[in-house]
């Protein structure tokens, strides 16, 4: 019984650490429409409310694809696709003529409709707006897409006006001119335009796929990538993405993914740097995914500590130049090269233009418990925030090592850890080693991180 009340309680600190951490974020939802098919649709659009309710400033992009499809069947519509051959995507795009455009804007606004009958049904304001200029793609390839567009402008202050109030922004797959003229947009070119435009803390992609294994990609994905007991894939860098598109590109199997995974990749270089693809028929799947670490889907994500890497012994000196001006004023214990070197496995540099500009240590004290120290960082760098970088990718580190708690000893920068969330404790909370070791004369004081 007091392993699941300690899971449970465990559960309910992640919650809250990611809903003060995304609170007013905005974050932006592009949903397949197979998603809105599904028994659990009504559950989702529910959760997206309730996001809202709470201060997540969302955005919803309907997919749209398989309901064009149907309607151009009723109607006896032809429907054909050309190559866009686009630097920006790649993908064929439906040609859309004057006579079908009519269809396609019904198409859109039913989806987009069935949204807004849900959320208005749990007393969500939503709107439904032109907030996309588009312009036409013009002719590709010899074929004359007429009413098939591109986003051409999005209008970000009308967006942040309504998300200001508390309103939802659906925006479904058609795009205006300027002079009125109704254009066919993909949604993964609204999708990725709109969080680039409004600089969107999340892109969710919610498909009706499940969980990308890893099994599947195993021999293009480098083997250091994290996954869960059901070998599903829990975040990729970059570098990771690029190498599973590739593997994607090969195997049949996951070609369903081909196309979350290539509009992850461009969101993320697009410097969005948090992209979330999942099963949109899970229950609870955005909750999960948002609220938790592990979470449920596949995050592709910018790696801030690119730069960061291991110290190596020829780095000492220059640990100890950024350190000096430090320990001259008792901010950190002063140091020698035999120290550092001894301990050299627990420091990090973080590199600039191939300059060590940072650094730190993480030192592991047994019991579940790692002490970040060691933090400095050249003077005129300081505004960049390269500190908060080191202690962020310790905090990562230690994560990953299994620990449970981080903590700091200071004397005179308590102010700066408890805007990093770390909080004040008492000495006989550390480490028995540690404790044995505490300086009474120095008096730090003990600061903790609870992971």
């Amino acid at each position: 019984m007091n392993d699941i009340l300690s899971s449970q309680v465990e559960l309910i600190r992640e919650v809250f650490h990611y809903q003060s951490r995304f609170e007013g974020s905005i974050m932006v939802f592009k949903i397949d429409y197979p998603v809105t098919e599904d028994s659990g649709f009504p559950g989702l659009v529910k959760d997206l409310a309730l996001l809202s309710k709470t201060g997540f400033k969302i955005i919803i992009v309907p997919g749209v694809k398989e309901n064009i499809d149907e309607v151009f069947r009723q109607h006896d519509i032809e429907s054909s696709f050309a190559q866009a051959n686009s630097p920006a995507y790649d993908y064929p795009v439906r040609v859309t003529s004057r006579q079908a455009i009519p269809f396609v804007e019904m198409a859109a606004f039913d989806v987009a409709s069935k949204f807004m009958t849900l959320l208005s049904a749990g007393r969500t304001e939503a709107v439904i707006g032109n907030f996309v200029r588009a312009r036409g793609l013009g002719i590709l390839n010899g074929i004359d897409t007429e009413h098939t567009g591109t986003v051409d402008k999005i209008y970000a202050d009308s967006l942040v006006k309504m998300l200001n109030l508390g309103v939802i922004p659906i925006l479904p797959c058609i795009g205006w001119s300027p002079s009125g003229k109704p254009y066919n947009v993909p949604s993964n070119e609204i999708a990725l335009a709109v969080s680039s435009a409004l600089g969107a803390a999340k892109l969710f992609i919610l498909s009706a796929h499940e969980r990308l294994q890893a099994e599947k990609a195993k021999d293009s994905v480098p083997e250091n990538f994290e996954t869960r007991p059901d070998g599903s894939i829990i975040r990729l860098t970059i570098q990771q993405t690029e190498s599973l598109i590739a593997s994607c590109e090969k195997a049949p199997e996951n070609r369903l993914k081909l196309q979350e995974l290539k509009l992850a990749l461009r969101a993320n270089r697009a410097g969005i740097k948090r992209v979330h693809i999942i099963d949109g028929r899970e229950e609870g799947a955005i909750l999960k995914e948002l609220f938790s670490n592990l979470g449920i889907g596949t995050m592709t994500y910018i790696d801030e500590y690119e730069s960061i890497r291991p110290c190596h012994s020829r780095d000492i000196t220059d640990i100890l130049r950024l350190m000096e001006p430090l320990m001259q004023k008792g901010i950190l214990v002063r140091r020698n090269p035999e120290q550092i070197q001894e301990k050299k496995d627990d420091y990090i540099v973080l590199e600039i233009d191939g300059s060590i500009r940072a650094c730190g240590a993480l030192h592991d004290w047994g019991e579940s418990q790692g002490e970040i120290a060691a933090v400095a960082t050249e003077p005129q760098y300081s505004d960049l925030g390269l500190g908060g970088k080191i202690v962020g990718f310790f905090i990562e580190k230690a994560k990953k090592k299994q620990m449970k708690r981080v903590f700091v000893l200071t004397t005179q920068t308590q102010d700066w850890f408890e805007g990093l969330g770390f909080k004040e404790t008492a000495v006989d909370t550390l480490p028995k080693q540690k404790r044995e070791l505490y300086d009474q004369n120095r008096k730090s004081k003990v600061f903790a991180l609870e992971l």
